[in-house]
């Protein structure tokens, strides 16, 4: 009987480890499809005009989470949070290099997590960046940024 217990604890303990590892391993190295990745770009780029607004998450004006939270949910059905802080946590981390179509760009600034974007490849992002400057597409202009892939 202990041999039997043995054996189905190796078995279930080898088969969580299993699951640890390929869970751990596989899903950050794949990307949105290119078909998502095509439908949350033209979602974002759709967008473009949009008033900035400080905290706005609707069509009558965004802030930069909330543009980024609109577009996903509305795309993909994802709630990635409301602020930055929260949507720097989602997903996983990518290397810069490695940033596809699609990526969430977290801007940091003395380690505080101050932005975000949306990648549009060619080192540029969609973003509503600031009072009096629409949702836009434009260059990523600081290396201090960390990517996350949904």
């Amino acid at each position: 009987m202990r041999t039997i217990n043995r054996a189905i604890i190796a078995l279930l303990s080898a088969a969580l480890m299993a699951t640890l590892v390929i869970g751990s391993t596989a899903t950050p190295a794949s990307a949105l499809s290119a078909s998502k990745a095509t439908k949350v770009l033209k979602k974002a780029a759709s967008l473009k005009g949009t008033p900035y607004k400080w905290g706005g998450t609707t069509r009558r004006g965004f802030d930069c989470s909330g543009y980024t939270r609109y577009v996903f949910k509305h795309v993909l059905n994802r709630n990635i949070g409301r602020v930055v802080s929260q949507q720097a946590t989602k997903g996983h981390a990518v290397k810069r290099s490695s940033k596809k179509r699609g990526d969430l760009i977290i801007f940091v600034r003395g380690g505080r997590k101050y932005h975000v974007g949306i990648y549009a490849g060619a080192g540029r992002i969609w973003h509503a960046s600031r009072p009096g400057v629409p949702v836009k597409k434009e260059r990523i202009w600081t290396s201090a940024y960390r990517v996350r892939r949904l």
